[in-house]
């Protein structure tokens, strides 16, 4: 009789087990995890307004690439004319460069630019056309730099050819 009991005993402990973890288990399902993976987590939309910006021209003989940033850096819109689907020797045309520019333009004006500073690097064919197309998008330009590298004496030149 004794054995019975200890039987009883531990089919009840077993059971109050069993009754203690199905609730726990149904809290567990309803509780919803802390980060969804399955849904991006929403941000509030905040409308940046800047009225400076900086303009990065890089004329190259190959392309044109214009970046636009805010006073601290950060940038606000780019393009370049490969990107806009010229290709080979085009790419670096007058045409093509101030196509570059009222595209960056059309992507920054949503940031309320009125003023632009300009620099500009590279010898390409782009730069004066560049410059032209911010002007005439009716931004106010404040400063024009070239930050174009020059060498100071550069590299040893090659050997005369011998024919």
């Amino acid at each position: 009789m004794v054995k019975e009991e200890k039987k009883n005993i531990t089919e009840k402990g077993k059971a109050k087990k069993i009754a203690d973890e199905k609730p726990s288990e149904d809290k567990k399902t309803r509780e919803k995890p802390a980060v969804s993976l399955a849904t991006p987590k929403k941000r509030s939309l905040v409308r940046k307004h800047v009225p400076r910006a900086q303009a990065y021209i890089v004329c190259s003989y190959n392309n044109t690439l214009i970046t636009v940033t805010d006073p601290s850096g950060n940038v606000l819109g780019w393009c370049s004319s490969g990107s806009l689907g010229f290709k080979g020797p085009k790419k670096s045309t007058p045409f093509a460069a101030t196509l570059v520019a009222q595209k960056v333009i059309e992507k920054t004006a949503r940031f309320g630019l009125k003023e632009i500073q300009i620099y500009i690097k590279g010898v390409g064919g782009g730069r004066e056309a560049s410059v032209r197309a911010f002007g005439n998008a009716g931004l106010a330009i404040s400063l024009i730099k070239d930050n174009t590298p020059v060498p100071h004496n550069g590299c040893r030149a090659k050997k005369p050819r011998r024919v």
